[in-house]
């Protein structure tokens, strides 16, 4: 059974109070990131490739045909079709008794684009990442809310310890 997102408001931060949504909290877009070198996925280990940094351009446009603006300057990222790796500006704690998903906000795939991820195991304490894949040209600001956090109740044995705990703190 999925948490409300009350609850699970209290095992992330820093959040906003809009963030807090009926059974979950959006995400924001801390970072962008793009693979330069090979990775390897082996029986026994891993090794995540070089990564390079997505700049933003600098914020301020137009209006846009939705009557928004953005004349505070916030970063926006002017993204290509690809594949990049979306760092969240949260912090997650997954509790005891819990794993935790993250599905993409709805606007990011009428947008042509998605996140994928993975299982957030019970114990789990970081600033996660995700791959986003942008199938059409496309501005997502940095602070943007692009994906959604859940958690269910789950048995396990054990919490995680992994190479990935602490990660981006």
């Amino acid at each position: 059974m999925f948490e409300s997102g009350a609850f699970v408001a209290e095992h992330l931060s820093p959040i906003d109070p809009e963030q807090v949504q009926p059974n979950g909290v959006d995400l924001t877009l801390e970072a962008l990131f793009r693979q330069r070198e090979p990775g390897r996925v082996a029986r026994d280990g891993k090794r995540v490739g070089e990564r390079e940094t997505v700049s933003p351009v600098d914020g301020a446009r137009d209006a846009d045909e939705a009557g928004s603006s953005n004349a505070d300057s916030t970063p926006i990222y002017r993204l290509s079709p690809g594949g990049y790796v979306a760092r969240y500006a949260e912090t997650i704690a997954v509790p005891e008794g819990h794993v935790g998903f993250v599905y993409p906000r709805s606007t990011l795939m009428r947008n042509s684009c998605t996140i994928d991820t993975a299982v957030w195991d019970a114990g789990y304490r970081g600033r996660g990442e995700g791959l986003l894949e942008v199938y059409h040209e496309v501005e997502i600001e940095r602070g943007a809310r692009i994906a959604q956090f859940v958690l269910a109740r789950a048995e396990h044995a054990g919490i995680y310890e992994g190479n990935y705990q602490g990660e981006n703190l």
